[in-house]
C-alpha cells in the first residue's frame, strides 16, 4: 500500500494513476475545509494554545512519510549540548497505544515507545517523553529533568504548543511530491506552510534560495544483535564476492533513499526490500525476505530487531551534516527568544 500511495504522490504516471489522484481530490478538499478551520480557531483565540516554560524547537515537515527529522533532531541534541544547552525531546510515537505520557528510558522496547524515539534515547540518551498531546508531554518532561530547551519530533501542526523556533525539514528529491493535500498528495498543509517557520532543511539534493543544504553521512556498521561496532571495511567485504549475499531492508519513510546509499557505498545486494514505515518486524518476516542470507538494514529497523537479531545483520547508522550558518542562525535565534 505505501508503495502505491509513493507512485501516485511522487511520480509523474499517466493513466489510471491521475484517475486515481483526481477521484481523490474531494476528500482533499474537505482535508483543507477542516484544516484551515482548525487553524483559524487557534488564532482567533477560540482553541487555546499553551507555553511551557522553557523554548521550544519543533522539526517536522508538510508532506506525509520520512524527510530525515530523526537524524535532525539527534544532530539538534547535539549541537546543543555543546553549546551548554540542557535538552530534552517530545514525540508522539507513531503507532504506539498508550495512555497519557509515557517516560522513554534507554533499552525500552520499540514496541512499546515507538522505533524513533527507541532510536533517539538509543544514541543520545536524552530525557525524552511521549504522548499524543505534546504540551503534557513537555510538562511531565519539565517535572521529570532539568532541561532547559525541548525538541519536539515532528508536530508542526500542533498548534495546541507554542514553540519558538520551526525546522521545515524537506526531502530533496521528493520536495512537496504532486503539491496537492491529503489524500490526492502528500501535503498535510499547503506549501504556504514553508513561507512561515524559521528553517528549511533539505536533505539530499541542492537547496533553494533561504534554504539549508543537509546531508546525510553513513558511518561505520554495527551489529544489529549488540550495537557492536563491525570493522571499518566492513562496507569493502560486503561489495567483494564472499560476502556479497546479503539482502538490504528498510522500512522508513522513504526506503529508496537507503537503497541509494548503498549503491554509493559501492554495496549490492542480491534482493531490496522495502517495508511499509514504522513495519512492525518479527524474526518469521525477515527471514521470509532474506532466506537465510545476511540482511543490511537502517538504524530505525534495527531498533526493532536487536531482540531476535541474527550474527549476520547489519545496520547503517547516519549523521545528519548542516551548514555552520545554519547553525549560528539557529543558536542566535534561540537565544534572541
Amino acid at each position: 500500500m505505501q508503495a502505491l500511495v509513493n507512485r501516485l504522490w511522487y511520480d509523474r504516471l499517466p493513466g489510471v494513476h491521475w484517475l486515481l489522484v483526481l477521484l481523490l481530490l474531494p476528500l482533499s478538499g474537505l482535508f483543507y475545509l477542516l484544516t484551515s478551520l482548525r487553524r483559524q480557531l487557534f488564532r482567533l483565540g477560540l482553541k487555546a494554545s499553551a507555553r511551557l516554560d522553557v523554548p521550544v524547537i519543533v522539526v517536522g515537515n508538510i508532506t506525509v512519510g520520512g524527510s530525515g527529522k530523526t537524524p535532525t533532531v539527534i544532530y539538534l541534541i547535539e549541537l546543543l549540548r555543546r553549546n551548554g544547552y540542557r535538552p530534552g525531546v517530545i514525540s508522539r510515537a507513531y503507532g504506539v497505544e498508550f495512555s497519557g505520557c509515557k517516560r522513554v528510558i534507554a533499552g525500552m522496547p520499540a514496541s512499546e515507545v515507538g522505533d524513533e524515539p527507541a532510536m533517539i534515547v538509543a544514541r543520545t540518551q536524552v530525557p525524552m517523553v511521549i504522548g499524543c498531546d505534546r504540551v503534557a508531554a513537555g510538562q511531565a518532561l519539565l517535572e521529570w529533568q532539568a532541561v532547559d530547551v525541548i525538541i519536539s519530533d515532528d508536530g508542526l501542526q500542533h498548534y495546541r504548543l507554542e514553540r519558538d523556533v520551526e525546522i521545515l525539514v524537506l526531502d530533496g528529491k521528493r520536495r512537496f511530491g504532486n503539491g496537492l493535500l491529503l489524500p490526492a498528495g502528500p501535503l498535510r498543509e499547503g506549501r504556504w506552510r514553508q513561507r512561515t517557520v524559521d528553517f528549511t532543511l533539505v536533505n539530499g539534493e541542492r537547496a533553494h534560495s533561504e534554504e539549508f543544504e543537509m546531508a546525510l553521512s553513513p558511518g561505520n556498521w554495527r551489529r544489529v544483535a549488540d550495537g557492536e561496532l563491525v570493522s571499518a571495511n566492513l562496507t569493502e567485504s560486503l561489495a567483494d564476492n564472499p560476502l556479497s549475499d546479503n539482502v538490504a531492508i528498510a522500512g522508513i519513510g522513504n526506503p529508496q533513499r537507503f537503497f541509494d546509499t548503498l549503491t554509493q557505498l559501492g554495496v549490492h545486494p542480491v534482493h531490496q526490500h522495502a517495508f511499509d514505515d514504522h513495519q512492525a518486524y518479527s524474526l518469521a518476516a525477515i527471514e521470509t525476505v532474506a532466506a537465510g542470507r545476511g540482511v543490511l538494514m537502517t538504524e530505525k529497523d534495527a531498533v526493532k530487531c536487536r531482540d531476535f537479531a541474527k550474527s549476520n545483520w547489519w545496520y547503517l547508522p547516519v549523521d545528519a551534516k548542516i551548514a555552520p550558518e545554519f547553525e549560528q542562525q539557529l543558536l542566535t535565534l534561540l537565544e534572541r527568544r
